[in-house]
């Protein structure tokens, strides 16, 4: 089905669209990111236009490729046509049961090179003449976060990358993409020589560190909204059942991406998020289908809708005042 709204017209500011600016974050969540570009295509048929954009793990694949100059119909087309399977095909030599995975683990730290995705990545930037963070200079900022687990650090990048010696405007966009996307275990971390330390650095999944870092763009007295984009049904608890040790792992690392930015988002910050709603489909289901591709796109359609039918700026910016006067109590009763 695609965009069920006339952004192509939108392009063409001389066709009366109004362009509006505004920031945009992206929250990680794997296979499950095309559920964002729904609400996005919503918000670009509204008129609005990205100043900054950030992202974390599979939420910064789509910020990068939004900074370079993709737009939201042109991100459906390319995610609802992806084989995400091309990210994880197995060398001849994984395909050997058992010995092959835990060794491959034990050695390379991930059951997958991260490679592929980076590639492809780099591919589809270079089609809007995009390749380092330099390019995007004049245009639109980009961050991404990433987690360094050696030094128990998270990563604001490109800037932070000037801790392990490197200029952040010559380094590769598809490979800081790769870094916050590289979900423990499952791709293999990216290694940074850590300047200061003299000593290699891990780094892996932005997510488990900041899933969501609606907050990246705060300034007090802002001159556009920052929205969130987000996959969830908004405050609602998911109860997982722990029955042995590796769904324990698996409920550390979930509890890991999601308590301290549910917290924030609870207290602080629904106003501006537009929650998707995921429809039970997992992190790592590379195999969907098209046709739950475009369940997933449709339900960010129909939050995007419901988000901007109530959405009123002047109303936000009276509920932040009104929140910071009484942080500012607080901290005064504090004292």
């Amino acid at each position: 089905m695609g965009c069920i709204y006339s952004i192509k017209e939108n392009r063409d500011p001389m066709k009366g669209v109004v362009k509006i600016w505004a920031d945009a974050v992206f929250e990680g969540g794997g296979i499950k990111g095309i559920g964002l570009v729904g609400a996005l295509c919503v918000a670009e048929s509204k008129g609005y236009r990205w100043k900054k954009i950030a992202g974390t793990s599979a939420g910064s694949m789509i910020a990068a490729l939004l900074a370079a100059g993709f737009k939201a119909d042109e991100l459906y087309e390319l995610l609802i046509k992806q084989n995400f399977m091309d990210f994880v095909t197995p060398h001849w030599y994984d395909k050997i049961p058992y010995l092959v995975p835990s060794t491959r683990l034990w050695f390379k730290k991930g059951m997958h090179s991260g490679h592929a995705l980076e590639k492809w990545l780099e591919n589809k930037l270079a089609e809007k003449g995009v390749r380092t963070f330099g390019d995007l200079e004049g245009k639109t900022e980009l961050q991404i976060i990433a987690s360094d687990i050696s030094r128990s650090r998270l990563l604001v990048l490109p800037e932070d990358l000037v801790q392990y010696g490197i200029e952040p405007k010559q380094f590769s966009i598809a490979r800081v993409v790769r870094m916050s996307s590289s979900i423990p275990f499952f791709y293999e971390p990216v290694k940074l020589m850590h300047q200061a330390s003299k000593s290699y650095s891990y780094i892996v999944d932005g997510a488990m560190l900041s899933n969501f870092p609606v907050w990246i763009f705060d300034r007090p007295e802002p001159r556009w909204p920052t929205f969130g984009f987000r996959l969830g049904g908004g405050s609602s608890e998911t109860v997982r059942a722990i029955r042995n040790p590796f769904s324990m792992l698996r409920s550390i690392f979930f509890t890991m991406m999601d308590a301290h930015d549910n917290r924030y988002i609870i207290g602080n910050e629904e106003i501006r998020t537009i929650q998707v709603p995921p429809l039970h489909i997992r992190l790592t289901d590379f195999d969907l289908s098209v046709e739950d591709k475009e369940k997933l796109f449709q339900s960010g359609v129909k939050a995007g809708e419901k988000f901007f039918d109530n959405w009123d700026y002047n109303i936000y910016l009276k509920v932040r005042e009104l929140k910071q006067q009484v942080q500012v109590q607080i901290r005064a009763q504090k004292k």
